[in-house]
């Protein structure tokens, strides 16, 4: 499963090429969501590796109000006002992703489209638990989209 998750990252060319060699990658809100308010866990490790500057995660508008939405939503104020630094942190070092092309409608819920189109606009892959919403994207657009457990396991595989 890894090598072809490997083979398939590098196919697509998931890869950006800065000061180093970082998977582009678009992480779906329930990812962040739980990586920010659960300890452990893979999405936890996701966010971790993205603070550390080992990601390149792209983001569209679309995206990042969304990320700020459901969590402003679903969190206590006392606790959205812990977090609300820690999300700015992460959308400074995220790439915005100008949305020049869509493919909608292709998912089930037209919620994901957008994650849909930030991941084909910027050549990177989903990160999401919600995989069932984007199988038509990764059989018709050839999209590669991973749990967020097979990523981490793909990220301590090729990552020197």
């Amino acid at each position: 499963m890894v090598k072809f998750l490997a083979r398939a990252l590098t196919r697509h060319h998931l890869w950006c090429y800065n000061d180093t060699v970082k998977p582009r990658v678009v992480i779906d809100t329930n990812v962040l969501f739980e990586g920010l308010t659960k300890k452990g866990g893979a999405a936890g490790l996701i966010v971790e590796t993205w603070l550390a500057g080992l990601l390149q995660p792209c983001v569209s508008n679309a995206l990042a109000y969304e990320y700020l939405d459901v969590f402003s939503r679903k969190l206590s104020p006392y606790r959205w006002q812990t977090l609300q630094p820690v999300l700015g942190t992460l959308l400074e070092m995220a790439t915005f992703v100008p949305i020049h092309f869509t493919w909608r409608p292709i998912s089930p819920d037209p919620a994901d489209d957008h994650v849909i189109d930030c991941a084909m606009n910027a050549g990177a892959a989903v990160v999401t638990y919600n995989i069932k919403d984007f199988r038509n994207a990764e059989i018709v657009l050839r999209l590669p989209v991973l749990r967020p457990v097979e990523f981490v396991h793909w990220l301590t595989e090729v990552q020197p």
